[in-house]
Parts: structure tokens; sequence; C-alpha cells
């Protein structure tokens, strides 16, 4: 479906505990013409809906796909039920965003690709990872080549999950790895074609149930399929002292970067000279990535230069959210919305994602049969 080109496109926005962050830049867009928002929970949706002027309101995502008022919609809802929204929704005609991951089994990507391509319809992963400050970053050095070539990649999610919702509780960390694996093989351009994964650390025995797994860790390497750099994940949920990251480090010839700790900058190493003296100089420093503002239109840019409006108490539904997740949500919003007006596939489109998400899911595996290697399967045609 191409949008006319004299009319803006309309979204429903369904989940508001995070997709609230997400609302007030779908309605600033400029080429947004109506935003309605939808969560099951009637009290929240009127809550929201009255704090932020949303009128158009649903507590029924069905209600939504039957409606011809919308173009797109985006997912913002719990992670076992990504993968049938999804397809119901671009088999409704209608392009589709989601939140990450974009489902927990392989079978579950193949549909998804398959829907998208039946339906010729956008999806997109809504990654944060790869629209940081520090990450668009590094993607710049690395365009203009002032990395050289990349050695190796390592990335890893700490988080601790205790008290979040039930379908939380025992998750395999590598099922929600993609804020750790996306950065890796989007700077190297490519896609994982195998692994090994070891499980680590012993878990209480009432997070074991729901989905069989042993482990609140999780540490893989990976073969990537273009270049001589590989990669290592480590992904935490459960039982392990270390506060909130997520973090890529890119290991360089000429230069490297780390990023370890959320509210630090991230390190960069530059090597120094050929010398006779054994090794060479390493220079080390705290760099500052900026705001992207100029990748955005003026409308979004301020989301993520002005910050006077958050409500402390309950962040995800303040006024200004482009902050979050380090400045990625406006750039998100932006890239998901001028790929339908463009007519083109989003930059984190189905085939993308699904070899982002397939990492993981394989990893996992892995762990489960003590590292035996994994092939990840390809969902390029």
């Amino acid at each position: 479906m191409t949008i006319p080109a004299n009319r803006k496109i309309r979204v429903a926005l369904v989940g508001l505990r995070f997709g609230g962050a997400f609302a007030p830049i779908y309605h600033a867009h400029p080429d947004v013409e109506h935003v309605a928002i939808c969560d099951t929970d009637e009290t929240l949706l009127q809550q929201y809906g009255d704090k932020f002027g949303f009128e158009r309101r649903y507590t029924d995502l069905n209600d939504i796909l039957a409606s011809d008022e919308y173009d797109a919609v985006h997912l913002v809802t719990p992670i076992p039920s990504h993968a049938e929204q999804t397809i119901k929704v671009l088999n409704s005609g209608k392009h589709c965003a989601c939140t990450v991951p974009m489902a927990t089994t392989i079978e579950e990507l193949h549909a998804i690709v398959a829907a998208q391509k039946k339906n010729n319809r956008n999806y997109m992963m809504m990654e944060t990872a790869v629209y940081t400050y520090q990450f668009l970053y590094a993607q710049q050095m690395h365009e203009r080549g002032e990395f050289g070539p990349i050695q190796f990649l390592r990335g890893a999610h700490y988080q601790d999950m205790e008290n979040w919702p039930s379908y939380w509780m025992g998750l395999p960390p590598m099922h929600y790895a993609t804020h750790a694996i996306s950065p890796l093989l989007a700077i190297a351009n490519t896609r994982a074609t195998k692994v090994h994964c070891f499980g680590s650390g012993t878990m209480r025995e009432e997070l074991t149930r729901r989905y069989g797994n042993p482990y609140p860790v999780e540490t893989a390497i990976f073969q990537l399929e273009q270049g001589s750099a590989n990669a290592e994940v480590t992904r935490t949920l459960f039982h392990t002292a270390r506060p909130y990251m997520e973090s890529f480090n890119i290991y360089g010839e000429k230069a490297s970067i780390e990023w370890h700790m959320e509210d630090e900058e991230p390190l960069l190493f530059t090597m120094g000279p050929l010398e006779e003296s054994r090794g060479r100089t390493i220079h080390t420093e705290r760099i500052q990535p900026p705001a992207r503002p100029d990748l955005l239109p003026e409308e979004l840019a301020y989301y993520i230069t002005h910050q006077d409006e958050l409500d402390e108490n309950n962040p995800h539904q303040s006024v200004l959210q482009g902050n979050g997740h380090h400045g990625s949500h406006p750039h998100l919003v932006h890239e998901f919305v001028r790929s339908i007006v463009e007519n083109r596939q989003p930059r984190i489109d189905a085939v993308t994602a699904a070899n982002w998400t397939a990492a993981g899911i394989c990893a996992h595996e892995s762990a489960m049969q003590g590292g035996k290697v994994v092939e990840i399967p390809s969902f390029q045609d």
C-alpha cells in the first residue's frame, strides 16, 4: 500500500507502559496525520489519553485491525505475543513496527518474514541499540575508516528482572539479546552464521519452570558471515550483581571503542605509530558522543534537545521521551514513518530483524546442548 503523496500516515500505538514513550513522538512527526492509543488496561488508557490529549482510544487490537483508519501499528506488547500480533497486523494490510525481540522461535521468524513478503507491507523491529548516541558515533567513525579493519566485537546486556511481569521469569537470556547482538552485526554489516554458547550460574527452581531454562547468564561466540572478525556476547537476567548496561565494544586495528557503564562515557583507544620499542603507544580518552538532531525533522529533534518536562516518577509517561535509550526513540519513529512514506523497506526490515533475533535463539539452543555448535539460518532469499 503506497500512501498518496498528499496524505499523511495514520498510526496506532499498542501498549502504553513502554509505548507511552513513543506516542507523543508519533503525534509530533510532520508526516503523521493522527495517532491512536491502545492498551488492555482501561484505567491506564484513559489516564494517558487525558494527560496527553489522545482522543482515539482502544482496548482491543482487533478493533484497530478491522478499521480502515490506520496505515500502521506499532506494537509495544509482551514478548510472548509479538509473533502472533505482528502476523495479524501484516495480514490486516497494515505496516508493523514491533519492539524487541521479533519472536522467540525460528519458526515464528520465518512466519513473520513470509507474512511481510506476502502482504507487501513494511515490518520494522524497533531496536533502540542501533540508534543510541554511542552507536551513531561509532557508526560514523567506521564509515570514515577510523577503526581500520575490525578485528573483534563484543557486546553485553546486564539486567536484573526480579519483580518484572511474569513472562520474564526464567526467560532464556539469549531470547532477549538483540540489544547486545544488534550493534555488532550492524556495525559489521553482516549476520552471524554459527554459534557456540555456554550457560552459567545457578537459578532458583521456580525460575526454571516456565521455560525450562536453568541459566541466569549465557555467553556466546558468534562466527560472522563477512570479514575475518567474530563476536562475543554475554546476557544476564537474574542472580548477577551488576548494574543495568547495554554494552558494545568495537576493536579495530587503528582504533577501538569500549562502552561498559550506562552512566559513563565510552572509552576511545587510538593506536600510535610503529616505533622501535616493544608494542605501540595507545592513546586513551573519554569521549562524549553528541546528540544527532541533524538526522531528524525539527519537530522530532526537539525531543532529544529538550528534557524539561520529564516526569521522574513515571518516565514512560512523560511528554518528552526522546532521550530514552540514549536518544534512540525519535530516530526509530522517524525511520519507520519515512520508510512508509517513501515506499521503501526500513533499515531494520523483516530479514535483518530475523537475522539479528535468530542469533540469540540459536545461542540458547547451543547452551542447552552444552555449547554444541549451532548453525544460524539466513532469512535472505
